[in-house]
């Protein structure tokens, strides 16, 4: 057993392999590695299978034996001066090593089909496969010093994902700005790092750990500067894990593909701030101003996440606040010092969100043929409704994993979330208000989403392309440049023959659905009569949307602690015994079942009205009488009906206009900014370089004049000139001497 723990090391290095073959295969022969470049989907599933057998066989040991395992080798050592690399096995490791894995290859054969007719099918999978490796390293490191490492790379793959389509001006801005947020975050991580190396002379969690509670305790360092270092580290996790106030690059990172955005909303970048406060959780529970630090902007964020959810229209931007404001749960969970609660709802969450996610990824792929390969148009719920009939599988997977965000018993998120507003009751009555408001929120705002995608009728027009002015037809690149308007037979026939050419003369393959597809679109330009409709996602998209909705049905039984008399399994507490040690927790997690279901009938309450208050604005009722609102159901007409319109035009615009907290950055610091840089510019053109200048030309004309009037070449002139300006410095001495001093 002790060798399988050794050699864990594999786990990383394994989807690497596949972003090496691809790139060794793209220098040096591109030509067969293009053509077989829908067979590189296969070595990444198959790698990162291996992986997740490897950690699920790692996390059955930490499940029996229940220790931690630590394997280290030299990597420099200078004097005093040892780093050391090597891995960390423990429950927290494996929980993220299943949940990074798994999420992974759902994601990977997702994304077979939704990029097989992009021609950075290649490029992508690199990207997908050094992502899923830097994340797996992250988590799977020793000390503070490897992570860091491997924070940057997952940062780096998040700003190449994002920026997949970077020929897009919206996707190239979002990648820069999520990469500038981070940075700030790292920046503050890199800072507390070498101020807590200072403290302790060691970059070792256990050692870490140990010194500081010993300082901590015995006055053997300054709180403040204890304090200070330790904020330092959570402002990395702040940025990586869009908390507030550095959560702005979260919803612009919508501008990646679909599969990218789910992989990195579930299980890579968003949960590696997550995973770090987890992991020096040891460190930051003896320093209570950290904890409460935590705690706050945790719910802060809870709050503000679901408010700007409410009147998005772009339905991936709307789960990304959805996804900001869950990891303010579990941030929330962390601060008042509920491990359990925090990794419950982590797990829960990310398999409910991937689900979401990808079942987003086949609605705006069912919209595509209506409105073109355009995501201000594909992703805007406002065109959508009455799906149902059209993609009715996916119909269902997202409603389930809609159910399990709202927090309806007996799916995923239910018992998670629950257990964290239990435990914010304990903590802080506030806290628990906030959170639990914001839990009829968030039924309320994902609700609103299922309804207006699926409910009522199709909201845009079927186009005749044919006839109509203004449509337009898109090259089957989602990167690429769109078709002229003009298109012709000869053009629709070279496509349905695979012969499509982007930006160089080069052909790949499209799979029989694809073609398919691509025959039914060129039948509606040369038919007039052919009309478009959504269509139901091939089964390689269906089948991950399927495991997926399996685990959001099931995967919270983990946490369910069943009557110790019938039968002793609570296998979430079983695992995270050794992490609940380092926290000087007790490791016998109990439920008072009266309590639980009372709490439960609470929390599910607030849910259901989050619901019926969705059902009654956006339901079936308000698509026949579009002027039908609360204000207009409840309240008759007077001074609290305007009133009552007033505050509700001040929440749409808050939430649609993103709190303004974007416009106040852009003012205060890229306006302010440049506002100063020009000013300082214009310092140090005028008045730096102008005294610069200033001296030169005064020299200038000051040597000029003397060779005009006093030079000639005459020793009495030049004899005449030193006199004078020696009398005139002697002047000076005597007044200074005599008047002065």
């Amino acid at each position: 057993m002790e060798q399988t723990y050794q050699y864990a090391w594999i786990i990383p290095f394994l989807p690497f392999l596949v972003t090496m073959l691809i790139g060794f295969g793209l220098l040096l022969i591109p030509t067969a590695t293009k053509n077989i470049r829908r067979m590189w989907a296969f070595p990444s599933v198959l790698m990162l299978s291996i992986a997740m057998a490897f950690s699920a066989n790692l996390s059955i040991q930490q499940i029996n034996g229940n220790f931690i395992y630590q394997y280290l080798w030299s990597w420099t050592v200078n004097n005093d001066f040892s780093l050391e690399f090597g891995h960390l096995i423990d429950p927290l490791t494996s929980i993220m090593l299943i949940l990074i894995t798994t999420v992974g290859i759902m994601v990977l054969i997702y994304s077979d089909n939704y990029m097989s007719h992009d021609q950075g099918y290649f490029r992508f999978f690199a990207y997908m496969s050094f992502s899923n490796t830097s994340m797996l390293g992250l988590v799977t490191s020793s000390n503070l010093i490897q992570i860091y490492i491997f924070w940057e790379l997952v940062g780096m793959c998040s700003y190449l994902l994002i920026g997949f389509w970077f020929t897009r001006p919206s996707a190239a801005s979002a990648c820069q700005k999520a990469f500038v947020t981070n940075r700030i975050g790292d920046f503050g991580l890199l800072l507390g790092i070498l101020g807590l190396y200072w403290i302790t002379g060691s970059l070792e969690f256990r050692d870490l750990f140990e010194i500081v509670n010993n300082l901590v305790h015995h006055n053997g360092v300054n709180s403040l500067f204890a304090t200070l270092c330790a904020f330092f580290l959570f402002v990395g996790a702040i940025a990586k894990s869009a908390q507030f106030p550095l959560h702005i690059w979260l919803p612009d990172a919508m501008e990646g593909p679909t599969p990218i955005s789910a992989l990195i909303h579930a299980a890579t970048m968003v949960a590696a701030g997550i995973f770090l406060v987890a992991r020096l959780l040891p460190l930051f529970i003896v320093i209570p101003s950290i904890m409460n630090i935590i705690s706050s902007i945790g719910v802060i964020t809870v709050l503000l996440g679901a408010t700007l959810a409410l009147a998005q229209r772009d339905i991936k931007r709307s789960l990304a606040y959805s996804t900001m404001s869950q990891l303010g749960y579990i941030m929330l969970a962390l601060g008042i010092g509920s491990y359990r609660a925090a990794l419950f709802h982590l797990i829960t969450h990310a398999y409910s969100k991937a689900l979401l996610f990808l079942g987003s990824g086949s609605i705006i792929h069912s919209m595509e043929p209506i409105v073109g390969y355009s995501p201000d148009k594909s992703q805007n719920m406002v065109l959508m409704g009455g799906l149902t009939k059209y993609v009715p599988i996916t119909r269902i997977t997202f409603f389930l994993g809609t159910l399990s965000l709202c927090g309806i018993p007996p799916l995923a998120c239910f018992w998670s979330k629950d257990e964290i507003l239990n435990e914010s009751w304990l903590y802080s009555p506030t806290f628990a208000i906030i959170a639990s408001f914001t839990a009829g929120l968030t039924a309320f705002y994902m609700f609103r989403m299922y309804l207006l995608t699926f409910d009522g009728h199709l909201r845009i027009h079927f186009q005749n392309y044919s006839s109509t002015k203004n449509s337009s037809f898109y090259s089957i690149s989602l990167w690429g440049k769109k078709v002229p308007k003009a298109v012709n037979r000869n053009l629709l026939l070279s496509i349905m023959n695979n012969k499509v050419f982007f930006f160089s003369k080069d052909t790949y393959q499209i799979n029989d659905n694809r073609k398919n597809r691509m025959r039914y679109l060129s039948t509606s330009f040369i038919n007039k009569y052919t009309y478009m409709y959504p269509h139901e996602s091939d089964n390689t998209m269906l089948f991950p949307l399927l495991i997926l909705t399996l685990f959001t049905l099931f995967i919270g039984s983990i946490g369910i602690n069943f009557d110790q008399e019938v039968i002793d399994f609570d296998l979430l507490s079983k695992w995270l015994t050794p992490s609940r040690n380092l926290l000087n927790k007790n490791s016998n997690y109990s439920v008072n079942w009266y309590e639980f279901f009372t709490n439960a009938i609470f929390s599910v309450s607030i849910a259901l009205f989050g619901l019926f208050i969705a059902s009654i604005l956006y339901g079936s009722v308000y698509s026949s009488l579009p002027n039908l609102d609360l204000v207009n159901l409840f309240v008759k007409r007077g001074p609290k009906r305007i009133l009552l319109d007033q505050v509700k035009n001040v929440i749409y615009n808050w939430s649609y206009n993103r709190g303004y907290i974007e416009i106040f950055y852009t003012r205060i610091f890229i306006i302010g900014i440049r506002g100063l840089a020009a000013r300082i510019q214009f310092f140090d053109r005028h008045i730096i370089d102008g005294i610069t200048n200033g001296v030169g030309v005064t020299s200038f004309f000051i040597g000029e004049g003397v060779q005009e009037y006093m030079g000639g070449g005459r020793v009495s002139s030049y004899l005449f000139l030193y006199l004078s300006y020696v009398l005139i410095f002697l002047l000076i001495f005597f007044i200074y001497n005599y008047f002065i001093l």
